[in-house]
């Protein structure tokens, strides 16, 4: 998406604004993670796309690795606005599996990107259908012409409005935030970085993940 030179401090100040969130947990409960995320996109035509979305999220014990595939249909409209409806198969550990239906939009103002996404989610552990709302703001910045290197950075608030489970936790129950490099090797997109997922918890010290991130996407 395209920015404005001149919008750079509004956009910076909201970004730093919702990273600087992070640091105001009490939390003690902090382990190291990795994170890998491979995908794979496929232009079916001019405004309309097909992705396949990998991750393997490897997490210290007692905490459970996790692992998904998404598949995603996303279509362009005249404001260059982007929609896009998916659906995903989760692995947490080696007992619980989890289905999601997702429904997202991707939309700027200057500087800023956004992208809110709702989510139905289906446990299999669980007893009811948990519904969900995911809120990202982010910005990058380009550090050299063309396809270049692009400094990035976001972060995304979860909101829970129904829990999987009859007396589960509801409200806010999650942030995470990001910060790294892109950049464009012919088909290729690579993105690196450090990210921080915060699970927020009630009556409980919240669980913090720190994880090195690599993302490459393949494009067919």
């Amino acid at each position: 998406m395209r920015h404005c030179l001149n919008e750079f401090p509004v956009g910076v100040a909201a970004l730093l604004s919702c990273l600087l969130l992070a640091g105001t947990s009490q939390a003690q409960d902090a382990d190291e993670e990795l994170w890998l995320n491979p995908s794979a996109t496929r232009a079916i035509d001019d405004r309309t796309e097909f992705e396949v979305e990998t991750a393997l999220r490897y997490r210290q014990n007692p905490r459970l690795d996790t692992h998904y595939v998404r598949a995603w249909i996303k279509r362009d409209d005249d404001r260059d606005n982007t929609w896009s409806v998916g659906i995903e198969q989760r692995y947490n550990g080696a007992d619980q599996r989890e289905v999601r239906f997702l429904q997202q939009v991707s939309y700027s103002w200057g500087l800023i990107d956004f992208r809110t996404r709702t989510e139905q989610r289906f446990v299999s552990t669980d007893s009811q259908t948990g519904f969900r709302i995911r809120q990202r703001i982010g910005t990058d910045i380009p550090l050299q012409e063309g396809d270049g290197w692009t400094l990035t950075g976001n972060a995304e608030l979860a909101v829970t409005v129904r829990a999987t489970e009859p007396d589960g936790q509801t409200g806010l129950t999650g942030l995470r935030t990001f910060i790294g490099f892109e950049r464009t090797f012919g088909r290729y997109d690579l993105s690196v970085g450090y990210l921080r997922q915060q699970d927020i918890r009630d009556g409980a010290p919240d669980r913090i993940g720190h994880a090195p991130f690599l993302g490459v996407n393949v494009a067919f």
